[in-house]
């Protein structure tokens, strides 16, 4: 009886003129003849498993599908799901969990079991069309909140914008959609940083179900929680939105876009034939309104894009974001620079939608030297450094006796002494030998020193450390002759060495210089001498090597005495005079030689 009524329409529809019902009336979701839209990804709905959840059909915001208050008596809306694992379409039918409300579809409350793709399906005597959306339908467990004293929340947070020192009110989002199924009003708690009502001051209340922020400051900014209760059927059903405050400059500020940099005079140098990059620095306020915004260079007038030359191609960055006014920096690089480019117009561009604002960037050729002519130079100042560093380490002693004659300053000018060099030695044959035959004569004979020596010089007759002390201290220099033998306790070598010690500390003015005649182990040395080789300059004597004037021992010698400029005549005297006093220093010295040797 249930499948002759149909057929009996049918015959009737038939018998008065009517056509039969083509394919594309079907109610089937696989209708071959119903436009598909494929999957709507923004329509996506996530939900908490024993909350409230709905979908809405996106049909119904196109106007070329559907106009819902001029053509609404001639569509039907049919909805299907696909669940999670499985293949087959199954139509959902008006139950107690599953209801349908104009273009929605509630789910009261939703399950874990009830996530899938769900269909909607639009037609009329003439089209139809139909979009999928998926439903996922989150456990307790798998929706983390925040913080463990926050509720959990299924889909994404939503942005709410508050001016600074300014006000806005901020309602629920799907409070308007609980309201229209639940049989009276809803009620909303609002939670903020895990405080529930009451948390809120002078500067932000709830109002019935809305939240009133009346002077907002940074401190109020972050994620606000709102639970929806609402009542369906006799069911107790909820839901929980997550809003995301954020503040913002105070709309009284100016929101029109200026260029920081290049500033009106900047000059950017460029060099040809080499990568050039040109900043432009822009401060872009937000703008409630209309947030777009673009900053971007034009080259005679033409984006990039339009322009179409590899060689140019830009690059941006937020720099700074003050409550979402943001500094931002393109750069343009331009590879391979060309003198033709100095030709063209680079200009930067900021726009929001307050206003508008382009400044021209100032290119100039910078000089450079040729790559060949630097190399060289480089290399031969690079050459000259090595030559004039070897030149001094191999002839630093030529140099430094080059600048003592030329600048140095005569001694004799400067002090009243006599001598030039007191000489101390170990009284024995071989290191006597060495100070009266070779020091003496080439000292006195070849550089002109007024030498100083005890045995040969002091008076008959006079006290031994009188005149020691005397003579010391009327010399510019005590050159002390090292050797094995010298020094020893009591001599009169230790006299000399002590009292020139004693006046170099003093008054500074005499310089001990210590010449090594033979090596000598540090042990062997009186205590005196030990510290003063450490601190004083040690000429070291190196036998046959050294008897050329030209060795490096006559040099390094030569730097540790007095400047002497002119003759080796001593300064105001003849030279019969010179001649006499060298014969009586020499009768002098073979006399006390001949009187040591007895003793």
């Amino acid at each position: 009886m249930a499948s002759f009524v149909p057929a009996f329409l049918l015959l009737l529809l038939t018998l008065m003129g009517g056509t039969r019902p083509s394919v594309s009336q079907s109610t089937d979701s696989a209708d071959p003849m119903c436009h598909d839209w494929g999957v709507f990804s923004k329509g996506a709905v996530s939900a908490l498993e024993g909350e409230a959840a709905w979908l809405s059909c996106p049909l119904f915001s196109h106007p070329s599908v559907y106009n819902y208050s001029t053509q609404s008596t001639g569509h039907n809306l049919f909805w299907y799901q696909i669940l999670e694992g499985q293949d087959l379409e199954q139509p959902i039918r008006q139950s107690s969990r599953f209801c349908k409300q104009r273009e929605r579809l509630w789910v009261l409350p939703a399950e874990a079991e009830d996530s899938g793709q769900y269909i909607c399906l639009l037609r009329n005597k003439s089209s139809c069309s139909k979009i999928a959306m998926r439903l996922k339908v989150l456990r307790r467990g798998q929706a983390t909140p925040a913080s463990s004293c926050e509720p959990s929340v299924a889909p994404a947070p939503t942005t709410a914008l508050i001016p600074l020192q300014e006000g806005k009110t901020l309602d629920c989002p799907g409070l308007k959609d609980a309201a229209s199924m639940s049989d009276s009003s809803p009620t909303v708690n609002w939670s903020h940083k895990c405080n529930q009502h009451p948390f809120w001051n002078s500067d932000r209340q709830q109002r019935e179900s809305s939240l009133r922020f009346y002077t907002m400051v940074d401190q109020y900014q972050g994620l606000y929680y709102c639970t929806v209760h609402f009542q369906r059927g006799g069911k107790q059903l909820n839901f929980t939105r997550a809003i995301n405050v954020t503040a913002i400059n105070p709309t009284r500020m100016s929101k029109t876009p200026v260029i920081l940099h290049p500033y009106t005079d900047r000059v950017f140098h460029v060099k040809s034939h080499s990568r050039a990059t040109l900043a432009c620095q822009a401060k872009v306020p937000f703008v409630v309104e209309d947030p777009s915004w673009d900053v971007w260079w034009t080259v005679d007038g033409q984006t990039l894009e339009k322009l179409n030359d590899h060689r140019f191609s830009q690059s941006s960055r937020v720099l700074k974001d003050d409550h979402m006014d943001l500094t931002v920096e393109n750069v343009l690089e331009i590879q391979d620079f060309q003198t033709e480019d100095l030709q063209r117009r680079f200009n930067c561009s900021v726009k929001n939608a307050k206003g508008f604002e382009s400044r021209r960037a100032v290119l100039e050729e910078e000089a450079s030297l040729p790559s060949v002519e630097l190399g060289c130079g480089l290399g031969v100042t690079l050459v000259l450094m090595l030559l004039l560093f070897v030149v001094y380490h191999v002839f630093w002693l030529e140099l430094l006796l080059l600048y003592r004659s030329w600048f140095g300053t005569d001694e004799r000018h400067t002090d009243e002494k006599d001598f030039d060099v007191y000489i101390s030695y170990a009284r024995n044959g071989e290191e006597e030998q060495f100070v009266l035959s070779t020091l003496r004569g080439v000292l006195e004979n070849e550089f002109g020193y007024s030498v100083c020596i005890f045995d040969r010089d002091s008076l008959p007759g006079g006290t031994i450390t009188d005149e020691t002390l005397s003579f010391v201290a009327r010399s510019r220099r005590l050159l002390v002759v090292v050797s094995p033998g010298y020094a020893a306790q009591g001599s009169q070598a230790l006299l000399e060495l002590k009292a020139g010690l004693q006046g170099m500390a003093l008054g500074g003015h005499l310089r001990v210089i210590l010449v090594q005649f033979k090596p000598v182990q540090r042990q062997d040395l009186v205590r005196e001498l030990r510290k003063a080789q450490v601190a004083l300059a040690l000429v070291r004597w190196q036998g046959d090597k050294s008897r050329e004037l030209s060795s490096r021992f006559w040099k390094r010698l030569r730097v540790e005495l007095p400047v002497r400029r002119g003759a080796c005549k001593r300064e105001g005297a003849s030279g019969t005079e010179v001649a006499l006093l060298r014969l009586t220093s020499q009768n002098s010295t073979n006399s006390q030689t001949g009187l040591i040797s007895t003793a």
